[in-house]
């Protein structure tokens, strides 16, 4: 059962006035930044309409062998490609905070109400976008190949069993094979690097070479890829007031694929991500920032936006491992 809206608990008197000891302590528990990865991924494209078309091009006219010998003053071969449309619709999702003037009148020096207002709301949207890609891009029944832990291959923190290396390489030769381009990018969960840095088969690879500690870089030199990155966000799916639940939000899988460096028509790649501009009153930014005053509630209210559509552009530049570790 849904619960009905409440208005959430704010900050009392009490709350942000502190001992003059701890004036100069604030802890707060923020993410860094680099461990979302929403925006790291697939290609995001500003847009000036918050619903609009894409171009999509058919894949097979680009394949076909149709060049022909050509005879003296005769006409060349012809050939085409079809086009077709497909439209994007960017969702908005925003979040308040309310200041009230209590709260405000009474915080100590070192407590910065503004700004730890902006840093939350701000965040809450980054988790947002970061849950939305979990679920849009890093699933099953998303890419043109799945392929499930134990079922199709052994799960890498089966250390005796598994090849990672192996798998990977696989994946590269299906998408390929499918579309003439090389994957480039694999993205994974925090628990899968943590089994894969350690997998006996990539350690012994750098045994000879390197004292290091293995980093996703040297990973992705072994698997010929151009990055690694992984997902670090964490999630709580209890309700307010209830016991903490936490969980890592990308979860045990990874996703083999290929993105477009430089997106642009007839440039394809797995995902691209629409961002509409349009929540940051023409300044040009993904997320929009606003702050005013709401009388009847004595407080200043902050104010987030963020709009955005996630979308599968070709499937078949995707190979999903569900469940690696």
């Amino acid at each position: 059962m849904r619960r009905s809206a409440v208005r959430k608990a704010q900050p009392s008197a009490q709350d942000v006035h502190v001992d003059a000891i701890l004036s100069n302590i604030s802890v707060a528990y923020m993410q860094a930044q680099d461990h979302f990865i929403a925006s790291k991924v697939f290609p995001i494209v500003p847009v000036n309409k918050q619903t609009d078309k894409y171009y999509s091009y058919t894949k097979n006219d680009w394949f076909r062998d149709e060049a022909q010998r050509r005879a003296d003053a005769t006409e060349s071969a012809g050939s085409g490609y079809g086009l077709s449309t497909a439209a994007y619709s960017c969702d908005v999702f925003s979040l308040h905070k309310d200041i009230g003037n209590q709260a405000r009148g009474n915080a100590d020096a070192g407590i910065d109400l503004d700004r730890d207002a902006t840093q939350f709301v701000t965040q809450r949207l980054m988790l947002r976008q970061e849950i939305q890609w979990a679920t849009d891009y890093f699933a099953t029944s998303v890419w043109a190949t799945d392929k499930v832990g134990t079922t199709d291959f052994v799960k890498w923190s089966d250390y005796t069993a598994s090849d990672p290396i192996t798998d990977v390489e696989s994946g590269k030769q299906t998408i390929l094979a499918a579309t003439g381009f090389l994957p480039n990018t694999l993205v994974i969960g925090y628990n899968v690097w943590r089994y894969l840095k350690h997998h006996p088969d990539i350690v012994d690879r750098f045994k000879y070479t390197s004292a290091e500690s293995i980093t996703t870089d040297m990973v992705a030199k072994l698997f010929e890829i151009d990055r690694i990155l992984v997902a670090k966000a964490v999630k709580a799916t209890n309700q307010e007031g209830e016991t903490a639940v936490m969980a890592m939000v990308q979860g045990n899988n990874a996703l083999l694929c290929y993105v477009n460096p430089t997106p642009g028509l007839l440039m394809p790649s797995a995902g691209y991500i629409f961002s509409w501009k349009g929540v940051s009153d023409g300044l040009g930014l993904n997320i929009g920032i606003s702050k005013w005053y709401e009388q009847k509630l004595k407080a200043d209210r902050v104010e987030g936006e963020i709009a955005f559509d996630d979308r599968v552009v070709a499937s078949d530049l995707g190979y999903f491992f569900s469940a690696a570790v």
